[in-house]
């Protein structure tokens, strides 16, 4: 199975965080899945870290790069159909990195590895 991972799972997990839940623990462990994460996070954690919100333990350009490689974590490029697909979204986010990562879910059939409350109000399927 491919999933896709938002934000805070993917932090939560490299961090090594008790955050994570068990389901997705499972899934994240289980090497026949295939994770996969957005360029929209990557966008928000790099803006986060600008702006001092977030302290990674190594730079950015060390840290990401790094842990993608190790844990086999596929990039999702941000692609036209996904901005499509935001257009159509309701508006139970205002965040805007939320809402790609949701249109992204639904254009590429993958469930999401969150534990964002509000996901669960778009027809996508969360993994939590």
């Amino acid at each position: 199975m491919r999933a896709l991972l938002d934000t805070n799972s993917f932090l939560w997990f490299i961090s090594g965080s008790d955050r994570l839940s068990i389901d997705a623990k499972n899934v994240i462990a289980d090497q026949q899945n295939q994770l996969v994460l957005s360029t929209a996070s990557l966008w928000e954690i790099a803006i986060k870290v600008s702006l001092k919100k977030l302290d990674l333990r190594q730079p950015y350009g060390q840290l990401i790069p790094q842990q993608l490689e190790e844990n086999d974590i596929a990039v999702l490029p941000i692609e036209l159909n996904h901005l499509h697909k935001v257009i159509d979204l309701p508006f139970h986010h205002r965040d805007p990195f939320d809402r790609l990562i949701v249109a992204q879910a639904l254009a590429e059939g993958l469930p999401v590895i969150s534990s964002d409350a509000v996901f669960s109000r778009y027809a996508v399927r969360i993994i939590w």
